[in-house]
């Protein structure tokens, strides 16, 4: 994990797996979920297996826009799935499926904590390219205090804007969660390393770093995956 500015690092309520306090509001158009697993080091390979499974399974459900499979660098213990789905009800249905339910419950022999599910609404989605091999995949929590919810959101709205315009990106999109409107999750889609490290020296980049710094208290946190086919 890069760690470069203070954020508060979100714990999202997964009401699917019984781990939510609160049951997350119904989201308006596009429902976006970023899916966080981690398995024991020694089953990386099962775990992997069975992440694949429920990627592919998903993609044939009815209102599914989008299933990635990511593994994160450095760390193969460690994967996201990236979706979108249609509407509320195609992610509800999604989530009754007999497939999704068989997921979650072989999964716990193998993962190492719970899984953690988080449910948004699209802020600043743009037009995002398909996941391509060799890409970088950057995906970051902006977590900040209630009170600077509405300061938050317009930074965020320009650096998407400014960053889709930085050479090799493919995908610069903001999501917001939908039961912590505070909480904020950005995917990013980068043709490469060198296109990646070149965003992060930018100065629009740099500049939201440091207007955003005060308004937070914790860790930024900052997690780079790769493709996983």
């Amino acid at each position: 994990m890069r760690r470069y500015l203070p954020l508060v690092v979100t714990t999202m309520a997964l009401a699917a797996t019984g781990s939510s306090a609160q049951t997350p509001p119904a989201i308006e158009g596009p429902v976006y979920i970023a899916t966080y697993v981690e398995v024991v080091p020694t089953a990386v390979g099962e775990g992997a297996a069975l992440l694949r499974q429920y990627r592919d399974a998903g993609r044939k459900d009815a209102g599914n826009l989008r299933m990635e499979l990511v593994q994160e660098a450095g760390r193969p213990s460690r994967f996201a799935i990236l979706a979108i789905w249609a509407d509320q009800k195609a992610f509800e249905m999604h989530g009754k499926a007999a497939h999704t339910t068989q997921f979650r419950d072989k999964l716990k022999s193998v993962h190492a904590a719970p899984y953690d599910e988080r449910v948004h609404s699209g802020m600043s989605v743009g037009v995002p390219d398909a996941l391509r091999a060799g890409a970088v995949v950057v995906v970051t929590h902006v977590d900040v205090p209630g009170s600077f919810k509405d300061a938050t959101v317009p930074l965020l709205h320009q650096l998407s804007e400014a960053s889709r315009k930085d050479a090799g990106n493919l995908r610069f999109e903001v999501q917001q969660q939908g039961n912590r409107p505070n909480h904020f999750t950005v995917v990013e889609l980068w043709a490469d390393q060198k296109s990646h490290d070149a965003h992060v020296m930018a100065g629009h980049t740099r500049q939201f770093r440091d207007k955003l710094g005060p308004m937070t208290g914790a860790l930024y946190d900052e997690r780079l995956y790769k493709a996983f086919d």
